[in-house]
Parts: C-alpha cells; structure tokens; sequence
C-alpha cells in the first residue's frame, strides 16, 4: 500500500491491464455465452471496464452477483425509455468554463478527467461531453481565474471520470495551483479507485492529502458490502491515519442494493471500515440504464425500515438531485 510496492501491485500496471472485453468477462467468470453478443453491442457505445481486484471479488457463474450487475453490459441497455436522458442532472446548463460545473453556492466541481478504472453501467456522466472538458494548460487557468474571481466559494470538488486516474504528480501540481487561492478552505475527491484499486492510495498521495492546507475529504462510492474486502479496509485506514475525513455515497440499484437486510449490511460494513454513509441517492434517470431504476416512493419505505434497525450515524441521507435546484433534495421519510 505505499509507492515502493512491487511492479505487480503498482495501481498504474493494474489500471493498465483493466478488462475491457465481454468476452474475456463473461468467460472468466463461467457465465452463460448467450450473455456475449448483448454485452457486446451495448458496451459500444459506453465501453466495459473492470479492473482485476473487482473482478476478484464477484462470484463466478452467479448472474445476480450484485457486484457484476454493477459493471455487465446487458441488452437492457439499448431500450429507449421515455424520461430517461443523456443528461439527467442538466449538468451542461452549469458547465461554465471547460472542466467546471458549478450549481451550488459556495462549491464548484471540476471535471479532472473524463477516465475511470471502472465503468458502473448506472453512471449519470454515461453520456457527458468528456472530450470538450479536457484540462489543459490554458483552461486550467480559466478555472483558477473563475475561482480566484468568486470569494464565496469555499470549497473545490475534484470529480470526473475519477480523479484518482490523475498521477499523483498532476494531483500534487493542481492542488498546489489551488492552495494559492485564500477563500478556498476544503478540497473533497470522489473517488472509486481506493475501492476498485485500493493500491491507488500510496504514500505520496496521502502525504499530499494530509499536508495541504485545504481540509481533505475523500467521498467513497460503495454501493454493496460485498466491494469491501480487507484491501479496501487497508487503504481507507492509511487515509484516515493521515486526519482524512472519509465518507460514502451510494445509489440506489434495483437488484442490487434494494433491500434493507443489504443496506444495513452496508452501513455496517463501512464503519467497521472507516468510512462514515453520508448519501444514499436515489437513481437518476440516465439513457442506457432504466433498469437500475427504483421508485422514490419504495426507497422512503426501505429508509423508514432503515431506521428502525440501525443507530442515527450510520443512515445515511436518502436524497435525489432534482436539477435546477440550489442544493440536493433530501426525500422525507414517514414513520407510521
């Protein structure tokens, strides 16, 4: 877990080895060859990623596996469902510089790549325009010159694709860029590779984390117990070891994580990790992934529950992003 790990383990050499063919997932993991065409037509248009120690983790021949309903490609896909659309969050309305989303006071998001480690087929940045939001040299600089210009915000958001594909030489140089800027206070990143790659915290990333003057905090997004093995546990206590404030959003899946045996489980399973729920979302409604869709109405039901079987600090906040709104909208939960 640190910068001198063997070549083996070195986060970049497993990034680079990520499975990205249907064929070689769904004969890996001994699953029906019917599944093959399907997973290959829809993962045209959104390719299929998967890095080896999530693909460690999900059950071979197991076709409800929870963690491989997460990243298959599936016919359902290419189902064109009313309502459901490239930009669900109306994120481009907000997009007023390259790299840089801003629809909340006192908060920006910066788009720092538009890679993953994985691709979790619910994503609502499925569609985005990655290629217009490059960060160059010269839109890095509108973007401090925006922040530089705005004292009411107090805080950066570094989002993507996953900023965590960045090296740590680029994280070191864009949050030194930052620090010279005296209104911003805290710097938040979320991120799947701790999760996904847990070797992607080394040293020298959590030195930078720690020794920035911006206060850090890492924003997990696990959607399962089952993502969470000891590797995972590992990374997240090198983060907290260094004063890293750590949380956890999730969505949620249909056939995933809705029911509230699987929610508790999660809650649990986070703490005894280090790792604080802080949002569980309800879906949005991106193109391409419908089926993932839950009912709003059904996931107040399962929070009620959810409540009743767990302590206040681990439920999270169920919330929906409802776009045009100042902050997110957080859904009441009725108690009978």
């Amino acid at each position: 877990m640190n910068s001198s790990t063997p070549l083996l383990d070195n986060w970049q050499t497993i990034l680079s080895q990520t499975i990205d063919s249907p064929e070689a997932l769904i004969r890996h993991l001994q699953l029906p060859e019917e599944l093959i065409e399907p997973a290959r037509e829809a993962s045209k248009g959104f390719p299929l990623r998967i890095p080896a120690p999530y693909l460690q983790r999900i059950r071979k021949g197991d076709i409800n596996d929870p963690l491989l309903r997460q990243v298959l490609p599936l016919g359902d896909e290419l189902r064109q469902v009313p309502g459901f659309v490239t930009d669900p969050l109306a994120e481009m309305a907000a997009n007023h510089r390259d790299g840089l989303i801003h629809k909340y006071k006192g908060r920006v998001l910066l788009v720092i790549t538009g890679a993953c480690a994985i691709n979790c087929r619910y994503c609502f940045r499925r569609h985005f325009p990655y290629e217009d939001n490059r960060l160059g040299p010269e839109q890095w600089q509108q973007v401090l010159n925006y922040i530089q210009n705005d004292d009411s915000i107090k805080e950066v958001i570094f989002s993507g694709g996953d900023p965590l594909v960045s090296s740590d030489k680029r994280l070191q140089k864009l949050i030194a860029d930052l620090e010279q800027i005296p209104h911003l206070q805290r710097l938040r990143i979320h991120s799947r590779l701790p999760v996904v790659i847990p070797q992607r915290v080394t040293d020298t990333l959590t030195t930078t984390l720690r020794d920035t003057r911006l206060q850090s905090v890492v924003v997990l997004h696990i959607n399962h117990p089952n993502e969470i093995d000891d590797s995972v546990t590992a990374a997240v206590q090198q983060l907290k070891k260094a004063g890293i404030t750590v949380l956890n959003q999730a969505v949620l899946l249909k056939q995933v994580n809705d029911s509230v045996e699987v929610l508790k489980q999660l809650s649990e399973t986070l703490f005894a990790s280090g790792i604080l729920p802080y949002y569980l979302f309800t879906f949005d409604p991106v193109a391409g992934a419908a089926h993932f869709d839950f009912a709003d109405s059904d996931a107040q039901q399962l929070m009620q529950q959810l409540h009743m079987e767990l302590p206040g600090y681990l439920v999270p906040k169920l919330a929906r992003e409802v776009p045009g709104r100042g902050s997110k909208t957080v859904l009441p939960i009725q108690f009978d």
